[in-house]
């Protein structure tokens, strides 16, 4: 009898201490930087911390911006108890990195291409809100990542609403 074919993964890091460092960013406060070469689909770090209700997560009143990570089951991570270097990667427009969320409500930083050392990472952050998206709220969530491509904000990109000349052609 044979066995059933595996999922492919992507690949696994090198067991041990991640090979990352936080210091400075020239983005935003504090970063996350290669200390070693990192290969593209590599697994990098977890992203960890208690997980928690939305309603029971954490918030600085005074910022929008917060560290926790929604997961799909509706739980949020946060890193205030029992976090990592992680919570500390900034967004990019221009990600070399991306956040996975696997089976077990766990979430890995992968490479996204080859990352050299002293490199910082960036993920995407595409920010999902609650409120209606005005000018004061864009400006609450503006990116500073630099990038040619930058969208100029932390928040994922709006769906394109197709005019009604195109749907009334599409009937």
């Amino acid at each position: 009898m044979t066995k059933p074919a595996r999922k492919k993964k992507p690949t696994a890091r090198r067991k041990g201490t991640p090979p990352v460092k936080v210091r400075a960013s020239r983005v935003h406060g504090r970063g996350v930087f290669s200390t070693r070469p990192i290969r593209k689909g590599a697994r990098i770090i977890e992203y960890t911390g208690q997980r928690v209700a939305w309603d029971d997560a954490p918030n600085d009143p005074a910022t929008a911006h917060t560290f926790n990570f929604g997961l799909h089951n509706g739980l949020v991570i946060s890193p205030h108890i029992g976090g990592n270097d992680a919570r500390w990667i900034n967004h990019s427009c221009r990600p070399n990195c991306e956040a996975i969320e696997d089976e077990r409500d766990r979430v890995f930083i992968y490479a996204l291409r080859k990352i050299e050392p002293g490199e910082e990472l960036f993920y995407d952050y595409k920010l999902e809100i609650d409120e209606p998206r005005t000018p004061v709220i864009e400006k609450e969530y503006a990116c500073l990542c630099g990038a040619e491509s930058c969208r100029g904000t932390l928040l994922k990109p709006e769906r394109k609403k197709r005019s009604r000349k195109k749907r009334d052609a599409s009937r």
